[in-house]
């Protein structure tokens, strides 16, 4: 079964002083999701950017959907600009990929193996997206060493 698509259009808000921005969800995620808190989505910008993230309620009185950098780069937009929507829940499973040099690495780190697959799909795509990014092999080499030393540490995110 299809889920319809929400569509919307909506100015792209700074959050505070920092280079991140969002929309405002016009809609009541109970009415449409039947879900209060956190609701997965896919959602299309301008017809053209694809993302895949999440209605998250940032102690705000609507629900909000962050835009990355990437995904305004991608537009030409920035804050202020306004934006067409469509959204639809996400009810796939998140995958991310791991390459084969960064599962060898695992693969002499269980203990790190463990705790990164315990963590959430965002934090997991970070740590590969900040190694895959790496324009020099030596630097590659160095990130994925230091991401076995940040995730044994604690450490969620980049």
């Amino acid at each position: 079964m299809k889920t319809e698509s929400v569509q919307f259009k909506a100015v792209i808000q700074q959050n505070g002083k920092m280079n991140a921005a969002f929309v405002e969800f016009p809609f009541s995620t109970e009415e449409l999701f039947n879900k209060k808190g956190q609701v997965k989505i896919k959602a299309v910008f301008d017809g053209r950017v694809e993302y895949r993230g999440s209605l998250g309620k940032m102690k705000s009185e609507c629900h909000i959907l962050g835009l990355t950098q990437e995904v305004r780069k991608q537009l030409g937009k920035t804050f202020g600009d306004e934006v067409s929507v469509s959204l639809v829940e996400d009810k796939e499973e998140r995958i991310v990929e791991i390459s084969d040099d960064i599962a060898l690495v695992f693969n002499d780190h269980p203990d790190a193996k463990a705790l990164f697959d315990a963590m959430s799909y965002t934090h997991r795509k970070e740590y590969i997206r900040w190694i895959a990014e790496a324009k020099k092999q030596q630097t590659r080499e160095a990130r994925k060493a230091k991401m076995i030393t940040m995730i044994l540490a604690g450490k969620k995110g980049i």
